[in-house]
């Protein structure tokens, strides 16, 4: 089930999830950086001769993050892995931790070629972090060794910002388990919900934007029946 509006709103009667998997917008030196490349000609002054859509949705910030934890902690009996830029690692560490979680170091996804810095002023940014905690608790401590990272190619994406259905498949994999109930607020093209359903998970989720929730239940429907909720 994706649900159209805020998650705010319209996941507000979710009492409880056993994971949350999600793509959350990023810091504003990450916004920024990619608003730079759009005012550019690809090409000028020795500029990647890349072309970059514009990010249509609002970048993070810690106060974002800090609302966004304390309100779903509570409501995830297991593991939350959420995709940031670097700039916001240190307020999820800080928010998880508040609220009584595990917090383990940053999680690289590694895309070697994903993205270029079209000033040309320096090195491109190829790798995205996966911030993931647990509960304290017995069950998910003996929960087994997990890969320190994530490393593979990054295909064009119908939504700015969206990930590898390959990649969310591994992450839904590693972090939870066949039946389980994932949520994912941030929904987008609805990659996270294909890969949920297409291991044997259930599904619930939200997007704000009308246009991507469109894409994302187009998707859904092209190729899933079976209830989500």
């Amino acid at each position: 089930m994706i649900r159209l509006g805020r998650w705010q709103d319209v996941l507000a009667d979710v009492d409880m999830v056993d994971a949350v998997i999600c793509d959350p917008p990023y810091g504003a030196k990450t916004h920024d950086g990619h608003d730079v490349g759009i005012a550019r000609t690809p090409g000028e002054n020795g500029a990647d001769t890349s072309v970059r859509r514009s990010i249509n949705y609002s970048a993070w910030t810690a106060d974002d993050v800090s609302e966004f934890v304390s309100s779903w902690a509570p409501r995830t009996r297991g593991w939350m892995a959420c995709m940031t830029s670097h700039d916001l690692c240190v307020a999820y560490t800080d928010a998880m931790e508040a609220a009584g979680r595990y917090v383990f170091a940053p999680l690289p996804f590694f895309s070697p070629g994903s993205r270029v810095r079209l000033s040309g002023d320096g090195p491109s940014s190829w790798t995205c972090w996966i911030v993931v905690s647990r509960p304290r608790c017995e069950p998910f401590s003996k929960w087994g060794t997990l890969p320190g990272g994530y490393a593979g190619p990054s295909p064009s994406c119908e939504v700015v910002g969206g990930k590898p259905l390959w990649l969310m498949q591994a992450i839904v994999r590693d972090y939870t388990r066949a039946g389980d109930l994932v949520c994912d607020p941030f929904v987008g093209s609805g990659t996270t919900a294909v890969a949920a359903l297409s291991e044997g998970r259930r599904f619930i989720g939200a997007e704000a934007m009308p246009e991507h929730h469109t894409i994302a239940t187009r998707r859904l429907a092209a190729g899933f029946t079976p209830s989500m909720f």
